[in-house]
């Protein structure tokens, strides 16, 4: 490809296309004003020339500030999401200086209430929105206020597939479900029955990500081994003595069953009984490399984790609203995390290749 040529001025594109500096300026920018005459041979001359607009430069130089406001689940130390939000601080980081800040918004994924019972957008402003959906009918409500505000929205973690956002950076949960029971099969070649840990806050599951893998994870199980019996025990999110009984329970009530699975990324609450228990004849399959299920990985009571680098997501989510909004690139919409399988035996080494610094 022929590389731009160097020095060229506005004025001397201006000077050939016989315009104003201005009208070239408009063509540059996509500012309406211009005849389609003059459009066209001002777009000429740019293509000859391979003139491209300092983008960079041309920030700076507006000096405008930008907010984006986050939507999470509320977390505490440890969670999934803490991840998450480091990568985006590290996001904010990388573009201080075209004034990015970044006002993070938290709500409880286990509750019924609407984003927008709180989301007040006149007192905050956004220039553009990251969030992780929460249910289709909240989230469609949500987005059509934002499309109605013209705000471009980033969705992180689960994908909405009704909805067209800017951006999407999480793994593709389906795929994850088959990856999952692929797994599982070479653990247990000869498994005839297994159980799927759920964990659910009044009746509901929390996740979008987990029922989308675990819709997957039973489509490819019903095709390719449909004589594998799954059996199911829900736990609760906020109650762990309850819990400890369910699992006392079914343990007693299925003395055979070796083999489990959960799509949440609080596996530790299984790897941990497993643990108190001393049960070590029982494999478990998990997701997410929390402090808590990456000890029990190192303990032996999870056998392998699948990671979806979470600081990548948090990053990538402000990096796309950055590039759209202040450096006026296109953005690639689907940015599909890889799944990656997490033994004890390459776990430092993959802690080791994924670590950032603040």
């Amino acid at each position: 490809m022929e590389k731009q040529q160097k020095n060229i001025r506005i004025k001397d594109i201006a000077l050939e296309a016989g315009v104003s500096v201005g009208t070239v300026d408009r063509v540059i920018h996509g500012r309406s004003g211009v005849s389609r005459t003059n459009q066209r041979k001002v777009e000429d001359i740019l293509k000859r020339m391979n003139y491209h607009p300092n983008r960079v430069a041309s920030a700076l130089a507006a000096n405008k500030r930008y907010t984006f406001v986050c939507l999470l689940p509320s977390h505490t130390k440890g969670d999934y999401w803490e991840e998450v939000e480091r990568g985006m601080r590290k996001a904010t980081q990388t573009f201080a200086d075209f004034n990015v800040s970044l006002h993070t918004l938290y709500y409880d994924q286990y509750e019924t209430q609407d984003f927008t019972d709180w989301m007040d957008f006149a007192a905050l402003k956004p220039d553009g929105v990251i969030l992780s959906p929460k249910g289709e009918t909240g989230t469609v409500k949500l987005v059509k206020k934002l499309e109605e505000e013209k705000l471009p929205y980033v969705f992180i973690d689960s994908m909405i597939p009704s909805l067209s956002p800017l951006a999407f950076y999480g793994q593709h949960a389906h795929q994850s479900g088959f990856f999952a029971a692929r797994i599982l099969n070479l653990m247990e070649h000869a498994c005839r029955e297994l159980v799927i840990f759920r964990l659910l806050y009044e009746g509901q599951i929390g996740s979008n990500q987990q029922q989308e893998r675990e819709k997957g994870f039973r489509e490819y199980m019903h095709k390719n081994h449909p004589h594998v019996h799954l059996l199911e025990l829900d736990l609760f999110a906020k109650q762990p003595e309850e819990n400890k009984r369910l699992m006392d329970d079914f343990f007693e009530a299925h003395p055979t069953v070796t083999l489990g699975i959960t799509f949440m990324s609080r596996a530790y609450l299984i790897g941990e009984y497993l643990q108190a228990c001393d049960k070590k004849d029982f494999h478990l399959l998990g997701y997410d490399l929390l402090p808590r299920n990456v000890a029990c990985l190192r303990s032996g009571h999870i056998d392998f984790l699948i990671a979806q680098q979470p600081f990548l997501q948090g990053y990538g989510s402000v990096d796309s609203l950055c590039q759209h909004l202040i450096l006026k690139k296109e953005v690639k919409c689907h940015h599909y995390m890889p799944l990656s399988l997490i033994s004890v035996e390459n776990l430092d080494f993959y802690l080791e290749a994924n670590t950032f610094n603040e």
